[in-house]
């Protein structure tokens, strides 16, 4: 009995040490696979590194570090779906663990799910609130997903942590310029070029909030220093050049201009820029000289094969302020006739054509430029505009329905409603007419011209009985 014992013990030891070794051996060959992944993702072989992690994960299936190595490598890779699965099995496998949150938090992000990003950094910050980089991240994923006041919230919290974070005050300019407090976020973006001069982003969006302010002076000087610090593209001194313009030192601007031609020559972006200057000049000071240079400028983009939308605009401006009537009114209607429109090309044919006699085209530009603006509602002035247009064409029923969505201002005139009176008489509609008479009567009761339209459209009542 005593023997039989002896050998069971034997035998168990002998299983216990064979499954000892045996988990020993799992684990260094485990540890293996993580630096051999390790080591080929530092070599940016992504196969090889998630080959090695996957058979990590073959052995432990409890390791939340091979499948957050794995969700990483599949991000780098650009498998989205295969990295958001290994990184939720990774924050499921761990929930203390801060590392699987933030990156799903990224990789939501990158993927424009603003949502579900606020919801891996919010996770993030009920383990660690004291993190301002993934403060930050929350609230920039707050910000582009359009709500920047809650953004606010985290972000002032980072900047408590970390005053000295440039981008954390470059966002916080960003939020309260959607907030409509431009003195605020004027401030913020000051912090944010003192601490970082590099950061261009802040000192774009710092020279378009002093350009809102008329401030063109401390603009300018933002212009220039981007333009020193990115010598190597062209739009910085495009930028630079058009607010010398604006600035009205209209030599400079073309000067600045000329040596982007010279290093560009086939970009007609630079000659649209020279030409909106001498344009503006021209405009502002009635001189002949730089409204020729304007057109010679401009004229020689639209000669291209596919001149922009814009560039046919500002000729055709340039030929209006001229007194080239017809010759604006053909360069514009090839202006509207590019893709992407411009939407004020639409504006300025329909003047130009008024002012030719050709009510068709003018309607036609003010219907466009109605449908692609906005919500496709006309505001009212613009809706009798349309109305008028329409007498002027002989289509009354076309009056009749501009008219009807004037009215419906508060603010409509009494000579509004009488001439939706007059469009519905002259379609046959007498009782409609009448009707619009008394709506007008009923805001101005001692209105002359509705008065006798009053008068009028009674007798020619009675008179058909």
């Amino acid at each position: 009995m005593k023997r039989t014992a002896i050998v069971a013990l034997l035998v168990s030891a002998s299983l216990l040490a064979v499954l000892a070794w045996q988990a020993v051996m799992r684990q260094r060959e485990y540890s293996r696979l993580i630096a051999e992944g390790d080591r080929a993702l530092a070599r940016d072989e992504t196969f090889l590194a998630v080959e090695a992690f996957s058979g990590a994960i073959a052995l432990r299936r409890d390791s939340m570090l091979a499948y957050l190595k794995r969700g990483e490598t599949y991000r780098r890779r650009g498998e989205t779906g295969q990295a958001l699965r290994d990184l939720r099995k990774a924050a499921e496998l761990d929930p203390t663990a801060t590392k699987p949150q933030e990156l799903l938090g990224d990789l939501n992000a990158s993927l424009e799910r603003y949502a579900r990003a606020e919801e891996s950094y919010e996770a993030y910050l009920r383990l660690d609130d004291r993190s301002p980089r993934v403060l930050y991240k929350l609230a920039l994923a707050r910000y582009r997903f359009g709500h920047p006041k809650p953004a606010l919230i985290p972000l002032r919290q980072a900047l408590a942590i970390d005053d000295r974070f440039a981008p954390g005050y470059y966002l916080l300019g960003l939020c309260l310029k959607a907030l409509d407090q431009p003195g605020e976020a004027t401030t913020a973006l000051e912090r944010a070029v003192q601490l970082e001069p590099g950061l261009s982003a802040a000192r774009e969006t710092l020279a378009e909030t002093y350009a809102a302010a008329h401030r063109d002076k401390e603009s300018i000087n933002q212009l220039e220093a981007l333009a020193a610090l990115e010598p190597g593209r062209p739009e910085r001194q495009l930028s630079l050049g058009l607010a010398y313009g604006r600035a009205g030192r209209a030599d400079l601007a073309v000067i600045t201009l000329r040596r982007v031609a010279e290093d560009y020559p086939e970009n007609p972006e630079v000659y649209v820029a020279i030409g909106r200057v001498w344009l503006e000049a021209a405009e502002a000071s009635r001189d002949r000289v730089s409204l020729n240079k304007a057109i010679e400028a401009l004229g020689a983009v639209a000669r291209r094969s596919s001149p922009g939308s814009e560039a046919l605009l500002l000729l055709g401006r340039a030929q209006l302020l001229a007194g080239d009537i017809g010759a604006a009114e053909r360069t514009l209607k090839q202006a509207t006739a590019q893709f992407p429109i411009e939407p004020a090309a639409l504006l300025q044919l329909a003047t130009v054509a008024e002012r030719a006699g050709h009510a068709g085209t003018a309607r036609d530009a003010l219907m466009r430029y109605t449908a692609l603006s906005g919500d496709g509602i006309p505001p009212p002035e613009r809706a009798m505009h349309l109305g008028d247009l329409s007498v002027r064409l002989n289509e009354p029923a076309a009056a009749v329905a501009w008219y009807t969505k004037a009215v419906e201002s508060p603010s409509a005139l009494p000579s509004t409603f009488a001439r939706l009176a007059e469009s519905k008489f002259r379609v046959g509609d007498q009782a409609g007419a009448l009707a619009s008479v008394e709506r007008g009567l009923q805001r101005e009761p001692r209105d002359p011209t509705l008065l006798e339209l009053q008068r009028r459209l009674k007798a020619v009542a009675q008179g058909g009985r």
